[in-house]
């Protein structure tokens, strides 16, 4: 299928869109190809790994590790959702994804990444109760309480990114149907969009994606503000709250940050080297990260590493 059919196609229900992401490196198909599998390698066998050692070992059954598992559960989700086709099209001639296919990956994108968000709010939240008020924790942050957090951070997800799909998918396409991008993304197909009520869907969609971001950028940012006061009034044990504090932060800036530029900025500011970097941070080394910066890093997970290791040494030897 060649461009300039698309770009003649039905304007009002376009069948697929052109993604014109990365498509000046030709030279270093290649290189991009190693690099984007290899990322996907350790995005899956780093999330599989905490995910597999907090079932196995009864220590890590605790509200913390509990939120960890389901934090590395949707990072191979969200990983999923655009690393695979990205994959696919570094070495395809025809950069093409069906308008199902497109919306069904916005869709995707927006659960993950909204339920993202409000879970790392619910991390943020179990730490200030943790070391803000111990005394009251065990009975403050339950099995049910852990259990609905996680409820709400899925459902939050699931029903704001289904009204941003539903606003978008009937909105009319024309001129073009290029995407001068790396997946399918909102700003994105609203840049592509021709309709009147495009600032319409770009304030309902904004205000969703909004709302759950700022949200639980601000609960976060609260939590850890009582935290750092917390730990100043306690010399015990302060260099290592910080530097768990700053290890967790660090992720969040990252993916908030990274999303909030994209977001926010008018997209002509923005170069298309630029929009691809940012893309790449939030959307594809955050979630491999993620496992390194709030898991690898700590020494109750080195331990049930350790753990494991020597069971199967002396399985070994045992056979």
């Amino acid at each position: 299928v060649s461009l300039e059919f698309l770009q003649r196609g039905n304007v009002s229900s376009p069948t697929m869109f052109v993604l014109l992401g990365l498509s000046n490196a030709c030279k270093a198909q290649g290189t991009l190809c190693l690099g984007f599998l290899l990322i996907y390698l350790v995005t899956l066998l780093g999330n599989l790994l905490i995910m597999t050692l907090i079932y196995l070992d009864s220590h890590l059954h605790s509200p913390m590790y509990y939120f960890l598992g389901h934090l590395s559960f949707l990072d191979i989700c969200y990983s999923s959702v655009t690393l695979p086709k990205i994959l696919k099209d570094t070495f395809s001639p025809q950069k093409t994804i069906s308008f199902v296919g497109c919306i069904t990956q916005v869709y995707f994108f927006l659960c993950f990444g909204s339920s993202e968000c409000v879970l790392l709010a619910a991390m943020a939240y179990d730490r200030y109760l943790a070391i803000c008020h111990p005394l009251h924790y065990t009975t403050l942050m339950n099995k049910k309480i852990c259990f609905c957090l996680v409820v709400i951070s899925w459902m939050s997800g699931s029903f704001s990114s289904l009204i941003q799909v539903f606003t978008i998918a009937n909105l009319p396409f024309c001129g073009s149907n290029v995407i001068d991008h790396l997946f399918c993304e909102v700003p994105f197909l609203l840049k592509a969009s021709c309709s009147p009520d495009t600032h319409l869907s770009k304030f309902v969609s904004y205000a969703l994606a909004g709302t759950i971001a700022m949200g639980s950028f601000l609960l976060i940012l609260v939590s850890y503000l009582h935290i750092i006061r917390a730990v100043l009034l306690r010399r015990a044990g302060r260099q290592k709250a910080f530097a768990t504090c700053t290890s967790h932060l660090a992720v969040v800036f990252l993916f908030f940050g990274a999303g909030a530029i994209t977001y926010l900025m008018p997209q002509s500011s923005l170069s298309k080297d630029t929009h691809e970097i940012l893309a790449l941070l939030y959307a594809v080394l955050t979630p491999m990260m993620n496992p390194v910066i709030y898991s690898l890093r700590n020494s109750e997970v080195k331990r049930a590493i350790r753990k494991v290791l020597h069971r199967g040494a002396l399985e070994q030897r045992v056979s």
